[in-house]
């Protein structure tokens, strides 16, 4: 049983260890493979420790996180051993509970099950641009929550 909770600080090395195992299938299709860096050696893990964040275990063993800031749902990785189990969707929507409404996200365009997930649960494209992961160029993807 998935179960979902506050990060604790003795976390920290295993979120660091799903983050980039997850990683390059996030950047798969969206960005040269290359852009690839450790979060810890990244210059945005400054953005991932300040974000509040949220694990999902499973015996208490963690496979998933979820951060966010502010209104802006920054981080989202599970365990690739742990994929098509719905962690993700789990943590999106315990995101999606703490930031309350008007919630963001940014999603590399060639990352298609984020964006299934994602619109899935009622965040929709507001716009496209292009950017960059590691000095390399991608094309980007602002997903809002829209709530009527």
């Amino acid at each position: 049983m998935i179960k979902i909770r506050p990060y604790e600080e003795k976390d920290w090395k295993r979120i660091c260890a799903i983050h980039d195992a997850a990683r390059p299938d996030e950047l798969h299709g969206s960005c040269d493979p290359r852009a690839f860096v450790p979060i810890e050696e990244d210059s945005e893990v400054e953005d991932l420790k300040k974000s509040q964040k949220f694990v999902a275990t499973e015996a208490d063993h963690i496979v998933g996180f979820v951060g966010v800031d502010d209104k802006y749902l920054a981080w989202l990785y599970v365990d690739p051993a742990h994929y098509h189990r719905g962690i993700g969707r789990l943590l999106l929507r315990k995101g999606l509970e703490v930031i309350g409404s008007d919630a963001w996200t940014i999603v590399l365009d060639g990352n298609k099950k984020a964006i299934t997930l994602y619109e899935s649960e009622g965040l929709i494209e507001a716009r496209r641009f292009e950017s960059n992961n590691a000095g390399y160029p991608c094309s980007c993807l602002r997903l809002e929550q829209k709530i009527p």
